[in-house]
Parts: C-alpha cells; structure tokens; sequence
C-alpha cells in the first residue's frame, strides 16, 4: 500500500515551524508530511495589518494550492490533510468547495458558536463582540487579542459564525471524504459539544471515525492540551496510521 503525503493545515496564529515534531513523527514512519503555512504568522507571509487582509476563502485557497501541488509532484500517493483547529475547518471546507483529497484528520476541531459551550458561552460570545469593534478601529485584530495579529475579514468572518453559528461558506451539502476526527480531553478551546457541532454541520457521519485522546494516552511529557499536543504527538500519528490503514484497505 503506497504511504500517503500529510498536508498539515495550523491552527490559527500558529506558525508553520511549530508542527516540526509533527512532521518529524509522520516522516520516521516512512510518510511524507508538510505543513501549508498559516498566513501572517510564517517568514514568507505579509503580518496582519490594515493593508495586509485576507479571508477564509484565502486560506481555503492555500489549501487547494497545496494539494494541487502535491498530487502533481506525486500522483501515486493518496494526500491526507490533517487540519488542526482552525485549519481543520479550512481543511473541511476544502473538501466541500473542491476536488476532495483521500482522508481528513481533524484534531481540535470544533464550530465556534458560542451557544455550544459551556457557562452559556459568554467568553466566547464576548470574544465575538470584540473583533468586530477592533478590526474597525485598527483595520485588523491588534494582539493581545485571540488570533492575533489576525486579518480583519477572516477573524469578523470568524467573529460572525461565533454571534450567530453561521459559517463563513454556504455548507449545502455533507463532506463525504472518510474522516477520522480527533478531540482532545479537556480541551478549553474545542469542547465536545462543539466538536459535535461541527461534525454534525460538515460531515457525512457514515464516513467519520471518532476517537478521544485521553490524557492516560499520552506519552512521557505529553499532553492532550488543544496546542501542546504538538510537542509529543506520537499517540495522535499511531491512530492515524490504524485509521489510515483500515480505511484504504
């Protein structure tokens, strides 16, 4: 069985050096992986700024582009996109609006509607009600807030689908690309409810796995915290080769 090419999508505000163990654990199992930079927060990438803006369609079109690439380079090879938080939305989205690709892994992965999570949502909903003033006055969201320095139309896109559970693209129809979605136990950020949410919002539930990374799972050092799990992230590739394994069989 040909090994597939992993195309990481980060997590919003998180740099593509971060998921370097990431890349190192898929790589020492003989599988190609790379990250597709989150833009803004990479070298190459213009920072946020009143004259530097963009969206979720950008971000989805980066997506397309690297998986373009990677079927042109190697069009043997099955491509995987791990999306990771944010990235896990663009990378479903991806799949909605394109060619889809082979498998998606969604780790973290949650809608942001503030009415699926807990204490009624207020801190999220708070947050909601900030981007939207922010963005106004400075032309983009300024740190120290969530996402920062974040383009001003992706984070009031954002913003909007937190206010009113609306997503950023027109989701007429169940992704269909087998799926194995990841949660994180006692993940603040992507709660179960959440989570659930958005499976049950983008995904074609007969094609999903879902499986729980408890903390009793984690390595020596490791964690299951909605970014750290990065560090020691070995537990989350082992699933994914069984996953992958028995759903290319």
């Amino acid at each position: 069985m040909t090994s597939p090419v992993v195309l990481v999508s980060p997590a919003m505000a998180v740099p593509s050096w971060y998921y370097r163990p990431l890349l190192e654990a898929f790589e020492s199992v003989g599988w190609e992986a790379a990250v597709v930079p989150r833009r803004g927060f990479d070298d190459a990438s213009p920072v946020a700024s009143r004259a530097h803006d963009w969206s979720y369609a950008d971000e989805i079109q980066d997506v397309a582009d690297a998986v373009v690439k990677a079927r042109a380079e190697e069009p043997d090879r099955p491509v995987l996109l791990l999306g990771h938080s944010l990235g896990g939305q663009v990378s479903t989205f991806h799949d909605l609006l394109n060619e889809p690709v082979d498998g998606l892994v969604l780790v973290g992965v949650s809608t942001p509607h503030f009415r699926t999570y807990p204490y009624g949502g207020l801190p999220v909903l708070a947050m909601g009600g900030i981007v939207p003033l922010a963005t106004r006055a400075f032309g983009y969201l300024p740190k120290p807030a969530f996402g920062a320095p974040g383009a001003r139309t992706l984070m009031r896109e954002w913003a909007r689908w937190v206010r009113t559970g609306r997503p950023p693209v027109r989701v007429d129809r169940k992704v269909e690309t087998p799926s194995l979605v990841v949660k994180l136990q006692a993940d603040a950020y992507a709660v179960s409810a959440a989570t659930d949410a958005f499976v049950d919002l983008a995904l074609d539930t007969t094609h999903v796995t879902r499986w729980t990374y408890t903390r009793d799972q984690a390595p020596d050092g490791g964690s299951t915290d909605h970014v750290q799990w990065v560090k020691r992230p070995q537990a989350v590739v082992d699933r994914v080769l069984t996953w992958w394994a028995d759903t290319a069989r």
